[in-house]
């Protein structure tokens, strides 16, 4: 398939698959005559991967080392569990985070509903019950 081709079936850019292939993540096409790269099911597989793995907020350099995972020696593999381990932290901490938000959004929406009038803003932030604070 052609790159465009895949860009549609995996759910990116041309220009994310270009990039992809110049960091190493993504093995570089053979070339036709004409000069076109030509995708395998094996690219199809690489590439969803990879975007996956963005998904999960996974940085290039962290997915390269799962890509390696089948040459990896006991050292490496260690280290790859231990990036694991981190994400799972992480994603531990974000639904802390995310069940925080929920319940000032519903404190928000409870005042919002109790209060009428044109100055709605300014009487939700007078009361000082809500306070907001930057998540780090």
């Amino acid at each position: 398939m052609r790159i465009g081709q895949l860009a549609k079936a995996v759910g990116c850019t041309i220009e994310t698959i270009r990039y992809y292939e110049n960091q190493g993540l993504l093995a570089k096409p053979q070339r036709s005559a004409n000069n076109f790269r030509y995708y395998t099911n094996d690219h199809l597989q690489q590439l969803s991967f990879i975007c996956y793995c963005r998904s999960l907020d996974m940085s290039l350099h962290e997915i390269k080392m799962l890509l390696n995972l089948d040459r990896s020696s006991g050292q490496r593999a260690e280290e790859i569990n231990l990036l694991l381990d981190k994400h799972i932290r992480d994603v531990a901490k974000r639904l802390h985070e995310l069940a925080h938000l929920r319940m000032e959004l519903i404190k928000l929406k409870q005042k919002c509903s109790e209060m009428t009038g044109e100055n709605l803003m300014q009487n939700i932030f007078s009361g000082g019950n809500i306070r907001f604070r930057k998540i780090k």
